[in-house]
């Protein structure tokens, strides 16, 4: 009965083997198996796996976070702006002075004082009413003096980035102290009155330095404060060429009047050369005038005898 039944089996497998469907059918099976362990087998993270996912997502998220103390790219480039609230409603009544501008400009920028007139070193700001108006600073910084002058009234310096200084002077009324921290817009006083700037009437007194050198706040009006760093350096070389440039016309106006004194002394030697000749060409004719004439009254007198 068991021989029997192993036969049966034996022949049973033999015909499944022999199904056209079969070796198909288990080539898929392997396939699906396969399929599903490479599935179960990404499916699982290892603590590797998830840390580093983690830091992609953080780098993902904000790529450009530096932390908090980070600072804005616009504050580290601030605009220069005028020392009034209102724009609109102030008008610069004295101008700062330029060698290059036009005579009706430079002449606004001539401040009398004393029978005297002054060249302006900076802007008279006043309000289009004439009345007082805050004063606010033009840029963030540090208050580094505040001083009462007798001329120029109540003065506020501020320093800033690049080496750059703001004063505001003709103040009536101071809201700061030195060493305090302001930022741009910051109400730093009132305008007033003072003596050395009289015809301007209530103002503000606003210069703008570039180290110890003044600059046209006009012309820094609205523009980054970068930008008069770069054209202060601009304005230095260009100065620098300037001095080459006068250097070398003084060289060859020297060298021009030397070649003209050479010229002039040389002519004067050739005259003086040309008339010496001329004497010394009159004193021989003389002398064989001279010769001729005894030679005759020689020639008389062996006759005579």
């Amino acid at each position: 009965m068991r021989e029997e039944n192993k036969n049966v089996s034996k022949n049973g497998w033999k015909r499944i083997f022999r199904k056209k469907w079969f070796f198909p059918a288990l080539y898929l099976t392997m396939a699906a198996l396969l399929l599903t362990g490479v599935l179960w087998y990404q499916s699982l993270d290892t603590p590797e796996q998830a840390e580093n996912d983690s830091e992609m997502d953080s780098i993902s998220e904000n790529p450009f976070d530096m932390g908090e103390d980070a600072e804005p790219v616009l504050e580290q480039q601030e605009v220069i702006k005028m020392p009034v609230q209102e724009e609109a409603q102030a008008e610069i009544v004295t101008k700062f002075y330029d060698y290059s501008a036009d005579s009706e400009d430079q002449e606004k920028a001539l401040v009398l004082y004393n029978n005297k007139y002054y060249q302006s070193t900076g802007v008279d700001i006043a309000a289009a009413e004439g009345e007082s108006f805050d004063v606010t600073a033009s840029l963030s910084g540090e208050v580094v003096e505040v001083k009462e002058d007798p001329l120029l009234g109540n003065v506020v310096k501020l320093s800033h980035e690049n080496d750059v200084t703001t004063y505001y002077a003709s103040l009536e009324e101071v809201a700061v102290e030195a060493g305090t921290k302001v930022q741009q817009g910051d109400v730093i006083g009132t305008a007033g009155k003072n003596l050395f700037g009289q015809a301007s009437g209530t103002h503000v007194h606003f210069e703008l330095r570039q180290g110890d050198t003044p600059v046209n706040p006009e012309s820094y009006f609205n523009q980054q404060l970068n930008e008069l760093k770069a054209e202060s350096s601009e304005e230095k070389q260009n100065q620098k060429d300037d001095t080459q440039d006068n250097d070398a016309t003084a060289d060859e106006e020297t060298n021009s009047d030397q070649d003209a004194s050479t010229e002039e002394g040389t002519k004067s030697d050739e005259e003086k050369t040309d008339s010496e000749q001329d004497q010394g060409n009159v004193d021989d004719s003389g002398s064989t005038e001279e010769s001729s004439a005894g030679d005759r009254e020689s020639s008389a007198a062996m006759a005579n005898a």
